[in-house]
């Protein structure tokens, strides 16, 4: 195999990590390095991503998420409610272990369900929904989003005010997405009860093993045990238990942050640039943000716009929200679009345009709630 096709495919897959450090040696060379940079990195971030994806990609090497979502799926018997118990626990999912996670994980299953149940033409709504459910479904937690783990942390936000500012649009999301579920026909679903999903068991004592180290990242997400603890638990109890779980880690997602994090801390030292977007701000957070997701996606915009701003409140909401729009909007949507094509590639216009519909639909709509109803 040539060099071009090692590069290409790794380009394909992480494209946003090359823009990130693209933009990050661009900057680099308006702000040479000097001793700053050290502040604009914000390890505890990094640490508690680690940590989280480390114990995740446990959890799903024994295929802890698989197995209990086939067999509350396997209980549903029609498309519609196939389609609602898939999207909740996407939501659920992204609540807990990560949107991108939650997608990686449950888009599979997905396909899995509808296309040997015969009704792949549901397929790309069903894949859509869910995409927008990981998005949206994300925002109410702290370790939901990448971009809440960090303004989380760099705010210092107590977690019921984080929870309070969030709760409004997390509940718009949910019946938005659950009045779209019920537009899909409720055709009957035959899926064997040996179907896979059911081909493994959970062996009880990892089970519970990885079930304590997910619920000691909670506690250290949410400030409750330090950082380097819960650190050095994670990765000596996967040394010995599951190396290839510290293997799979996205890695990329990290040095996608640090790159990110260049920039940023770039940015604000530079004057004109600071004026900018210190003016944009001011006139409306929640806008800018929103529409700083559609350009650079949610991740960078939240680092970047923190920079210049003390509303958490507004920023918040705007990254999160601002997750639905383009497809660019999220990290997680690349990944849906990527998991859809593998399979479709000749219908690829016809999802973007559903695509468009669905996310800008949902855009409008939660942008104008947050406005005009919550007045952030």
């Amino acid at each position: 195999m040539s060099a071009v096709q090692k590069i290409v495919p790794f380009l394909r897959k992480n494209a946003v990590l090359v823009i990130a450090f693209v933009l990050a040696t661009i900057s680099a060379c308006i702000v040479p390095p000097d001793a700053q940079y050290a502040s604009y990195y914000d390890l505890k971030t990094l640490c508690c991503l680690f940590v989280t994806l480390a114990v995740v990609c446990a959890l799903k090497n024994i295929h802890f998420f698989s197995i209990l979502a086939h067999r509350i799926i396997i209980l549903t018997g029609t498309a519609r409610t196939a389609a609602l118990a898939l999207i909740y626990i996407t939501f659920i999912g992204s609540m807990l272990i990560a949107n991108d996670m939650a997608l990686i994980t449950f888009l599979p299953l997905g396909y899995f369900i509808f296309s040997v149940a015969g009704t792949k033409k549901d397929l790309a709504t069903i894949f859509i929904l869910q995409n927008i459910a990981a998005n949206l479904g994300g925002m109410l937690t702290p370790f939901g989003n990448p971009q809440n783990l960090y303004l989380y942390t760099v705010y210092d936000i107590p977690t019921g005010e984080f929870m309070r500012i969030m709760f409004w649009p997390f509940l718009v999301s949910i019946v938005l997405v659950t009045a779209c579920c019920l537009f899909i026909p409720n055709r009957n679903l035959r899926i064997a009860s040996t179907a896979k999903g059911d081909e493994h068991k959970l062996p009880a004592v990892r089970t519970a093993f990885y079930i304590t180290l997910f619920m000691m990242t909670i506690l250290m997400v949410f400030r409750l045990l330090p950082a380097w603890l819960v650190l050095i638990c994670v990765v000596v109890s996967l040394l010995f238990s599951d190396r290839k779980a510290l293997k799979m880690v996205d890695y990329g997602l990290l040095l996608t942050f640090v790159c990110f994090f260049t920039f940023a801390g770039n940015m604000a030292r530079i004057a004109p640039v600071r004026d900018l977007f210190s003016s944009l701000l001011e006139k409306s957070t929640l806008l800018t943000a929103v529409l700083s997701c559609q350009c650079i996606s949610n991740v960078p915009s939240a680092i970047l716009l923190s920079q210049f701003t003390s509303n958490y409140p507004a920023l918040l909401v705007g990254v999160n929200i601002g997750g639905a729009g383009t497809l660019i909007a999220s990290l997680a949507s690349l990944i849906t679009f990527r998991e859809y094509t593998a399979h479709h590639r000749d219908e690829t216009k016809n999802y973007l345009l559903r695509f468009s519909a669905f996310n800008f639909g949902f855009l409008a709509i939660l942008t104008l709630f947050s406005v005009f109803i919550l007045k952030i």
